[in-house]
């Protein structure tokens, strides 16, 4: 049984930092993606950023320039430092693995909130 376990999330200030990390448990193989949605009051989840496992990354377009995330193949673990928040990244930000084979794993979520 694979879980994904969220942590780093937390009340900021507006243009402080935040570091969120994913770590999983189980026996996971074959993951391609890794990556982070977010998720905010009464709107659709989003994706954040992705890795593949070559490295290539995606990032919404409000993120970049401000998030980077990484990874570690070897433990199974990526990150997200998020600089410079923005109240309208406020959410709840979800860990999300994807396998070669198209199984979709997902952590329970852990809650950013940046006031103004």
């Amino acid at each position: 049984h694979v879980q994904l376990v969220e942590s780093g999330g937390g009340l900021v200030q507006a243009g402080g930092s935040l570091s969120l990390s994913c770590a999983a448990s189980g026996t996971i193989t074959s993951i391609n993606t890794m990556g982070w949605y977010r998720q905010a009051p009464g709107k659709q989840r989003e994706l954040v950023a992705s890795m593949t496992a070559k490295g290539s990354t995606n990032y919404a377009d409000s993120v970049k320039g401000r998030f980077t995330i990484s990874r570690d193949n070897a433990k199974h673990t990526v990150s997200l430092q998020m600089n410079n928040l923005k109240p309208e990244d406020t959410a709840v930000y979800y860990c999300n693995f994807k396998s070669y084979l198209s199984l979709d794993y997902w952590g329970q979520g852990t809650q950013v909130t940046v006031s103004s």
